[in-house]
């Protein structure tokens, strides 16, 4: 039986234990730091991981449930894997995996987003109380921390520019800001262009829905909560091909500090599948009152909005991720004199091939993606 506190506030929430040797990368003041034994802690996790600890059990002992979740070995592999980008690097073109870098560190960038779908007084959506939750606790520091985590935060840069950290200590500073605009601006995450639809985009988001007696914000909220999380547990594989790569002796520069760095992003985001996992589980297996006053079951609500969220997961995002990544392996070998024989040991080393079985289907077969996919969609 738990009977750790479950109870905190936001400041608890968003404290970083004391005293710790700041972590600074190619140039970057990292969030988290080094403690006198010379152990990494994350930033602001003094008081969440046993908070989220203590909701998950107190959850376990309520319900006898165990959490939402889906295996690692779900997803594929990342596309180039570890040998097709150590044979490029090593043949000279680094191009791909300084893109894959700063694209990560982009689409980290974003999680800041996640502050904003919080909604207000949510115990008015379900019948049994939820004092003492991961779900009472999510505008109480627990979105906020994420957010932080991922764009930084005053002084201290999170993940966003930690993986730019990586590239350019890898890599010894390979671009420089019009350059990487450039990059991003090729892969369709550009902050230029024109204005945004904003009626269309509202359009969608409201097509997108499942539950229209629900409060749009709750369902919304929902739906972004578990895309986030099936990103973060799909980016472990990420996480494996960054540090296997960059800790190849004489392949990259940065004497192994790169894929150092690279685990502790890693060890940053178990708080963030921990109290995605909780609230979700938390959400799951309560009763939702919709705004006719109807009962639904959480079973029906979370499961139904889980099991689109995995699909569009497994198929148009990853398709659009491997679409992107091979795009900027032929962007890079463009003019290559040696291009044909290059790409073809490239796809000998693949654990998918083009036209070969796996390997996405072009994007107008299957139609454009979830709203959001181009920019959030993964890594």
């Amino acid at each position: 039986m738990g009977d750790g506190q479950t109870t905190w506030t936001e400041g608890e929430l968003l404290a970083t234990d004391p005293g710790l040797e700041p972590l600074i990368v190619a140039g970057y003041r990292c969030h988290g730091g080094y403690d006198g034994d010379g152990r990494y802690h994350s930033p602001r996790t003094r008081f969440r991981v046993p908070a989220i600890e203590a909701w998950r059990q107190r959850h376990h002992d309520t319900f006898g449930t165990e959490p939402v979740g889906v295996p690692l070995s779900t997803w594929p592999g990342p596309y180039p894997n570890v040998a097709q980008s150590r044979y490029l690097i090593e043949e000279g073109v680094r191009e791909p995996a300084i893109t894959t870098l700063t694209r990560i560190g982009t689409v980290e960038g974003f999680g800041a987003m996640i502050r904003m779908v919080g909604v207000p007084d949510r115990q008015r959506f379900f019948d049994e109380s939820i004092a003492g939750t991961a779900v009472e606790h999510l505008d109480r520091g627990l979105l906020e921390a994420h957010a932080r985590d991922e764009a930084g935060w005053e002084a201290e840069e999170g993940h966003k520019h930690m993986w730019f950290a990586v590239r350019d200590s890898a890599f010894e500073h390979p671009a420089d800001d019009d350059q990487t605009a450039v990059m991003l601006e090729r892969m369709g995450i550009g902050s230029g262009g024109a204005v945004p639809d904003l009626a269309a985009i509202a359009r969608r988001m409201e097509e997108r829905r499942l539950f229209p007696e629900l409060d749009a914000g709750l369902e919304m909220m929902i739906d972004r909560m578990i895309d986030v999380l099936l990103i973060e547990i799909s980016a472990y594989h990420v996480f494996a091909w960054a540090e296997e790569l960059l800790s190849v002796p004489g392949l990259v520069a940065g004497d192994g500090e790169p894929a150092r760095l690279v685990s502790h992003i890693r060890q940053d985001e178990a708080p963030h599948v921990g109290y995605l996992e909780t609230a979700l589980t938390e959400m799951r297996d309560r009763t939702f009152v919709a705004e006719s006053g109807r009962r639904l079951p959480g079973t029906e609500v979370v499961g139904a909005l889980w099991e689109r969220g995995l699909a569009e997961s497994l198929g148009a995002k990853r398709a659009q991720t491997v679409r992107l990544s091979r795009a900027e392996v032929e962007h890079a070998l463009a003019g290559h004199p040696r291009r044909a024989d290059v790409l073809a040991r490239f796809d000998e080393l693949g654990d998918i091939r083009p036209g070969a079985p796996g390997w996405p289907v072009p994007e107008e077969a299957v139609g454009a993606a979830a709203p959001g996919t181009r920019v959030q969609g993964g890594y």
